[in-house]
């Protein structure tokens, strides 16, 4: 019976229940899904509510902030790497064609048992260690109760009192342009659990496809405690831990495809208060920038409330970013821990770590953000540049080869935040999908520094070596790009200017001093970028000075 079930779902996208419990359209099998919930957030846009000018907002949260303090925490899911699920062998692919990556075990079905992937367990070692947790030496899975249309199970593996990671901390450097400085932030707990599927909503809202490819895919869920105040330093915590992930192997940490999703809560109190306010919960936040608006947002709603005297108003509940509007809507009541009626997943055993694995992944750890960055920091970079070369694992590992092969640090910061980053952004290009390799780079840096070309000649090779590939020394062979720094040469070429540009040697003579910047240009033409620009400047200086 379950086997002629599974096929039958196979065979027909989107189908989630008998065929007599749902209406049929078009062939395709549909779950009607006309909930309050939906309601509840079409009337909330549709009521008249509180203005928050966004041309105002920055001013708005600087007084608001005067009387009350914001309290931050956010929930971030880590989707896994993994070549397969978390507890069964189906693979996972973003943009796979919707229930072609299920098998009984993630849908759910009567008598499949779960086996659970060791790579899940090696990657939440990982993060917890990178995150200065302590790691439960035994822990365990729970299931956590809840009804809804993509989730087949009707409830979640998960881990609930005895988690994987607790306590720890992940220290954060702010951009220069938001007032910079050091944030440590604490984290509560990290756990393992399971993905839910997908729904896929229709136009018109009168029913939802289900996807379960999703559904059973590895995820890490990281807890902060709530340090962060501002919407600014909740974004930069996210997108530490999004370098995080991708430093360590364990996540592309990708949030439009999913792969990194935060959900914020927002409470504030008055200033001196003890007592923390009641907590909101914010989702659909699918990029660092609309985090800090959403919070921002959500602190202004709340600070508005208490001084109309509604703060009863304010409950806890689940509330949506809508990015069209910039303003949070109601989602649904938030459900407390009750609701879920955790209890010990019976068809699992305890997770159990012992020192020698959890040191051997210790020491397979690369080098963190942090460390990174204190790293640069040390070279005598400062932390502008150091925020912007360890911010990307790839870009990071360039610098480092670079500098490796002798290149000069400043230099090379310069050329790779500069004319490299540049082209990147141009061409839509990663560094990795350069023709441009660290040894060349680092030749090319040499050969400019030593006299070997100019500066000039060196950024017309480095976009051919960008977009074509090949060596320094083999373009400056090919093109016969090798500085002229003969004084005799260089010579013959500003006498040759001068005695062709007359009158305005007569102008500069006559007081005109601006246009020495125009016998420059006309001599490194003549000598088709290959003159050496400080002996050039030297020798004309003395030609034009010089009484006639």
């Amino acid at each position: 019976m379950a086997l002629t079930f599974f096929k039958c779902i196979q065979t027909r996208p989107f189908l989630l229940y008998p065929l007599g419990l749902l209406p049929r359209k078009h062939g395709l099998l549909y779950c009607t899904m006309r909930s309050t919930q939906t309601q509840t957030a079409t009337q909330e846009r549709q009521q008249p509510q509180s203005k928050v000018s966004t041309e105002s907002r920055a001013e708005r949260l600087d007084s608001a902030l005067k009387d009350y303090e914001a309290i931050i925490g956010i929930e971030t899911h880590v989707q896994l790497s993994t070549l397969t699920k978390a507890f069964c062998s189906c693979p996972y692919n973003y943009g796979s064609q919707p229930n072609t990556t299920v098998c009984p075990i993630c849908m759910g079905l009567p008598g499949a048992l779960p086996a659970l992937n060791s790579k899940v367990i090696q990657s939440a070692v990982k993060l917890g260690l990178a995150l200065n947790c302590k790691l439960s030496l035994r822990s365990k899975f729970d299931r956590k109760q809840y009804f809804y249309p993509d989730l087949p199970k009707g409830y979640q593996i998960s881990q609930f009192d005895v988690p994987i990671a607790t306590a720890g901390f992940v220290d954060v450097d702010l951009p220069l342009e938001f007032g910079g400085g050091h944030r440590k932030f604490g984290i509560t707990r990290v756990h393992m659990e399971e993905d839910a599927g997908k729904l896929l909503h229709t136009g018109n809202g009168s029913y939802s496809e289900v996807d379960l490819n999703r559904a059973g895919v590895p995820l890490l869920e990281i807890v902060s405690e709530p340090d962060m105040r501002t919407g600014i330093e909740a974004a930069e915590y996210a997108s530490e831990l999004q370098r995080l992930v991708r430093f360590l192997g364990v996540s592309n940490g990708n949030m439009q495809e999913g792969s990194l999703r935060c959900d914020v809560n927002v409470s504030i109190r008055p200033i001196g208060q003890l007592e923390f306010g009641t907590k909101v919960e914010v989702k659909n936040l699918n990029s660092f920038s609309a985090i800090n608006r959403a919070i921002e947002f959500e602190i202004l709603r709340q600070v508005l409330l208490h001084n109309e005297g509604q703060s009863d108003q304010i409950v806890q509940e689940t509330r949506l970013w809508d990015e069209g509007s910039q303003r949070t809507v109601t989602m649904r009541k938030k459900e407390g821990l009750a609701d879920y009626r955790y209890f010990p997943e019976p068809d699992l055993p305890e997770v159990i770590l012992s020192e020698e694995f959890i040191e051997g992944i210790r020491d397979s750890l690369p080098e963190l953000p942090e460390m990174k960055r204190r790293r640069y920091e040390q070279m005598g970079l400062s932390m502008q540049d150091v925020l912007f070369l360890a911010n990307d694992i790839n870009v990071a590992d360039f610098f480092d080869e670079t500098i490796g092969r002798g290149a000069d640090v400043k230099l090379a910061a310069n050329w790779i935040m500069g004319d490299v980053a540049a082209y990147m952004k141009n061409e839509k290009l990663t560094i990795n999908e350069i023709k441009l390799t660290p040894k060349e780079l680092a030749e090319l840096i040499d050969s400019i520094k030593g006299g070997t070309i100019s500066g000039k000649i060196g950024k017309e090779i480095l976009f051919e070596l960008m977009a074509k590939g090949g060596t320094v020394k083999g373009l400056i062979k090919e093109k016969d790009l090798v500085q002229i720094v003969d004084p005799v040469e260089i010579e013959k070429m500003v006498v040759k200017v001068l005695a062709e540009n007359p009158k305005q040697l007569e102008q500069y003579r006559g007081g005109r001093t601006k246009l020495q910047g125009f016998f420059a240009g006309q001599i490194m033409k003549l000598s088709k970028g290959k003159a050496n620009p400080g002996l050039l400047n030297k020798i004309l200086m003395e030609r034009l000075n010089a009484k006639s």
